[in-house]
């Protein structure tokens, strides 16, 4: 099934989903998107406007996604891949806790050795809208890894064996998101990227968000009803998400109080990276549907889906199971949650129904890009059965 505003970046299918201690990541300077002096001036004429329009925005630090590996502890194989067009990676796909020494070299020379070519290179996967068919693209992104793993173990979970996630992050920003993948200049920033960079995504922001599908014990699967007055996909039907936050990972730290987000900080204690990508969607559950932290279960990430209608941008989408029934749900959100005027209706779905979803279905047209990637993972992973 193929979707124009939507594609799957990455997989976990061959384990069902990995759970916390089956991904890491690696942060780096080197991550973060590529400028210069006309592109920041653009962002902040694109800021000024929009805050004048809408005052109560406010920036706030993001990760961006740059590229991911996958990796197995049993054996020495691995699947680098570049966003969005996944070009095998010469570089290392260990964790390095020491700082990079990309400041030594000019940004043009940044992402050199990132990039693979010849035999290795034609292996690679393109997701942009007209190349490959969604089904096509989830079943081959792993492939190389899918023989070893066999769906060996369901949410993968052991610490001498099963599959490692490396997700490869910089930092971003709401502002320079706004001013790049929501830009009416973004069409130009991928050419430059793709002429300057070979890489059209080099110039966006590109902020990693976060999204669940939760499953009640009822087996209903739960969407919101987005409010009109959200910045994005108003009216339409989605699932609990938002994104993980540097800040937060700086505040757990010891960083509280400081505006500045210390990319050095994160690096010696990347792990701290991961416990808030997998927390912060728990969170957002809580804040949005009203569901108590204690009535989840530990997050599944299922894969990373694309929104093409913000120009790829990424977000990881779990599987989270919930001890409450569809109707013990339904009371808390209509009690209000923290984050309650960002949706004005709560939908259940049962699992069945939500397996069967395609295009040819009418509730798909009332699905916003998330959660359809989501949906399109959830598919593909059966994180919760066969």
């Amino acid at each position: 099934m193929t979707d124009p505003e939507v594609s799957v970046l990455l997989h976990c299918a061959a384990w069902r989903g990995l759970l916390e201690s089956r991904v890491q990541v690696e942060l780096s300077e080197r991550y973060n998107r590529q400028t210069d002096d006309a592109v920041e001036h653009h962002i902040e004429e694109v800021w000024r406007e929009r805050v004048s329009r809408e005052p109560w925005l406010f920036n706030g630090a993001k990760f961006r996604l740059h590229s991911f590996c996958f990796t197995s502890l049993k054996s020495t194989s691995s699947t680098c891949c570049t966003s969005p067009k996944h070009l095998p990676c010469t570089h290392s796909c260990e964790v390095h806790h020491q700082e990079d020494q990309e400041d030594k070299l000019p940004n043009c020379q940044r992402r050199e050795g990132l990039w693979g070519s010849g035999d290795a290179a034609q292996k690679s996967l393109d997701l942009r809208p007209g190349t490959e068919n969604v089904e096509g693209v989830i079943h081959q992104s792993v492939g190389t890894l899918d023989q070893a793993s066999s769906h060996s173990s369901k949410n993968t979970d052991d610490p001498e064996s099963g599959p490692l996630l490396t997700l490869r992050l910089g930092l971003t920003c709401y502002k320079d998101y706004l001013g790049t993948n929501w830009s009416c200049r973004v069409a130009g920033l991928r050419q430059r990227g793709e002429a300057e960079f070979n890489d059209p995504m080099v110039m966006l922001s590109q902020p990693l968000g976060v999204g669940a599908i939760l499953c009640t014990n009822d087996g209903q699967v739960v969407m919101i009803r987005r409010s009109q007055r959200v910045a994005e996909a108003g009216g339409l039907l989605d699932i609990p998400g938002g994104h993980p936050e540097p800040k937060a990972v700086c505040e757990s730290l010891g960083q509280a109080g400081c505006e500045e987000i210390s990319m050095a900080m994160m690096q010696r204690r990347p792990e701290a990276v991961v416990s808030e990508l997998f927390a912060s969607v728990c969170a957002e559950i809580r804040d949005e549907v009203n569901v108590p932290l204690s009535c989840l279960g530990q997050p599944v990430l299922m894969g990373v889906a694309l929104n093409h209608t913000s120009a790829e941008r990424p977000s990881a989408e779990f599987y989270v199971s919930c001890s409450l029934t569809s109707e013990d749900v339904r009371q808390l959100y209509w009690k209000g949650g923290a984050e309650a005027h960002e949706s004005t209706d709560i939908i259940f779905l049962s699992r069945a129904e939500v397996l069967q979803l395609d295009r040819s279905c009418p509730l798909w047209s009332e699905l916003c890009p998330s959660a359809k990637g989501a949906v399109l993972l959830y598919q593909t992973v059966k994180p919760d059965g066969d």
